[in-house]
This record gives C-alpha cells, structure tokens and sequence, in this order.
C-alpha cells in the first residue's frame, strides 16, 4: 500500500511542478518527472511510519531561526546540494567529516551550512531518536531556505538514507570557466538534462564569487591579453573596480555578489536572468547561457516570467534530489552527520 501512496505521490507532484511547461514541450528534450531513483521515495514518509510526523516542522524552525539571523545560509545550503547529489547522489556523504572525504576536496573548500545541519539533527535525534536521515535533514532544509528568500514551498518527497563513504577523489564538480557544452554534458552525464542546467543556474542569483573566477573575463580572456567581449561595458567598469588585476601582498581575494540588485538580501528572483539576457552575468559559465538555442530560451522565458522560473527551479531542485538516493536497507541513519555510526566516537 505504502508504494501505491509513494508512486501516486510522485505522480501527482511531477504533473503539479511541470504545470507552465509547455512552451518548451516539444521544442526541446526537457524532462518534465523526477528521476527513476526517486520512486521509492514518498510524501510524509516519517509519519506514515509512525517514526516522526513533524519532521518538516522541526526542520523549518530551525531554518527560520537561523535565516533569521543570516540571510545567506540560502545560498551555503543550496552548494551543500549541489556538492552532495551531483558527485555520488544525495545520501549526505558531504557532510562525513575526515581528511579525504568529499568535504576536504579542493573544490569544496568553500561549503559552509553545516553547523545548521548539526543543529537539526540534534533536535531531530532528541525529538525522534534514529528515525531521520542526514540526506533528507539536507533537502527539507534547503527547500525551506529557498522558501524563506522567495522560491516556492515545493513538496520534499523522503526516505533517503545516508551513505557510508566519502572519497575526495570522487569529487568532479566543473569549474566556473567550463563552456556550454561542457556544462550541459556533465548534467546529463549525471542524469539530468538542459533545462535542469539554465534552471540551476539560477541559484546564482544568491551567490558570490572570487575574483580569481572572474579576473580572466576581465583582464585576459584565454590568454589573449583582452577583456571578454561577451561582457557589457558597464559590467566590466564595475567589477574591474571590485577585482584589481593583481593582488598586492598579503591581500585576500576580494569577494563579488553574482547579482548586485539582490546583494546582502540574498533574494530568490530572475534578476540572474535579467543580467545573463542583457550581457551583465558576473561568471563566464552564467554568460554562456547565450550561446545554445535551448537555454537562450529560457534566459529569455525566466528573465521576462518570475513564476515560470519558481515553477521550473522547485520541479528541477526536485529531480536533483533524486539522484543515486539510498532507501530501504541501503545506507543507514546516521546519529551524527558528520560520522558513520561505525565511526561515531559517540557510540559505544
């Protein structure tokens, strides 16, 4: 019965998210369902196990305490994602503390948000001792977050569970300078598709970045001495002002905001796509969107209709959700996110 309710579950909210879409049904391959993964997966799944029916209560108190307090844990919490389904699926191995795990990677090195985990896995392991798993505290957090700062409330389908390894070595997020091409192949290769690439994107509208990921488009674009042309002349006077071509001596990175409307609010809008459509996108990775038909497209459709990309961001960070999930007897509940329950110094 259990299934049934799991399958009628992820019927119903793919044909919900997918409403708006039909635009682009059928001028492009854009999936419009979650991912085969996640048919195990399944609406309150805690309480329909009688485990921890206000599970999702819990989570969003705790968010809204601490967004609250810090509008850019959005921004930290959707990296964390990021960082954790698209190397080896959502079963939270990004947040196993230890010298060669995912965590350590170079490319991570930036990730934060985890003290906001720790603290709901304390509450959740108070309140509903072993029932909730560190992959869906990570995706109902995340979703109220995004909540918070202007996404849609999109419904969380649960059941995952944590995996029991992490390796550095796994890590194979693509940087910033990465083409087009490039880009939609590795989503693709992860098993998403072009629409979950420009959709995405959009979490950018949030973010910040390191001048070390922009000085190129500025200064020396591929080694030719010149200034990216794809750049506007109004963008381009702006951020060289933010980022110096070089750093004096002891100097830090200077940090710019992706998109300067939102700054310190941390605000979910399309003013990313605004930028993108009008030559003004900070990173080379967000420009690129002009250089395919498909996501041209949805510059243009996102940039000119904010609730065609709330609609599409929630069905695509669902789909994202999905990938390489760990259920049934598979992984297990770890008491401590940042340990395996075998290595828990915690657990006799």
């Amino acid at each position: 019965m259990m299934r049934r309710e799991g399958g009628f579950d992820l019927i119903v909210i793919s044909l919900v998210m997918a409403l708006g879409l039909s635009l682009y049904v059928g001028r492009m391959q854009a999936a419009v369902t979650l991912p085969p993964e996640a048919k195990p997966l399944q609406r309150h799944f805690y309480k329909k196990l009688n485990t921890c029916a206000n599970v999702e209560a819990f989570v969003n108190h705790q968010v809204n305490l601490w967004w609250n307090r810090e509008k850019n844990i959005t921004a930290k919490l959707l990296k964390l994602v990021y960082s954790d389904c698209m190397v080896n699926g959502c079963d939270a191995s990004i947040l196993l503390d230890g010298p060669n795990t995912e965590k350590n990677s170079g490319k991570n090195s930036m990730l934060d948000g985890f003290i906001l985990i720790d603290k709901i896995k304390k509450v959740l392991e108070i309140r509903c001792p072993r029932a909730v798993s560190c992959a869906d505290i990570l995706q109902l957090a995340t979703r109220d977050a995004l909540h918070l700062a202007g996404a849609p409330s999109y419904p969380v389908l649960l059941g995952r569970r944590d995996g029991m390894e992490s390796k550095a070595s796994w890590v194979d997020l693509p940087s910033p300078a990465i083409s087009i091409d490039q880009g939609i192949a590795y989503f693709k290769s992860k098993g998403l598709d072009d629409m979950d690439y420009a959709t995405l994107l959009g979490a950018h509208t949030m973010g910040k970045t390191h001048c070390a990921n922009v000085n190129g488009r500025l200064y020396n674009l591929n080694n030719t001495g010149k200034a990216d042309p794809s750049m506007s002349k109004s963008e381009l006077d702006k951020l060289r002002k933010q980022c110096p071509k070089s750093l004096k001596q002891g100097q830090k990175d200077p940090t710019v905001f992706l998109t300067d409307k939102n700054g310190e609010q941390y605000k979910f809008s399309n003013t990313y796509y605004v930028n993108v459509v009008g030559n003004s996108a900070v990173l080379k990775v967000d420009q690129d969107l002009l250089r395919n038909y498909n996501t041209t497209q949805l510059a243009l459709e996102y940039a000119g209709a904010f609730e065609h990309l709330r609609r599409q961001f929630a069905l695509s960070m669902s789909r994202m959700g999905s990938l390489k999930v760990l259920t049934g007897k598979q992984g297990e509940i770890r008491q401590n996110c940042r340990f395996t329950n075998k290595n828990n110094p915690n657990i006799n």
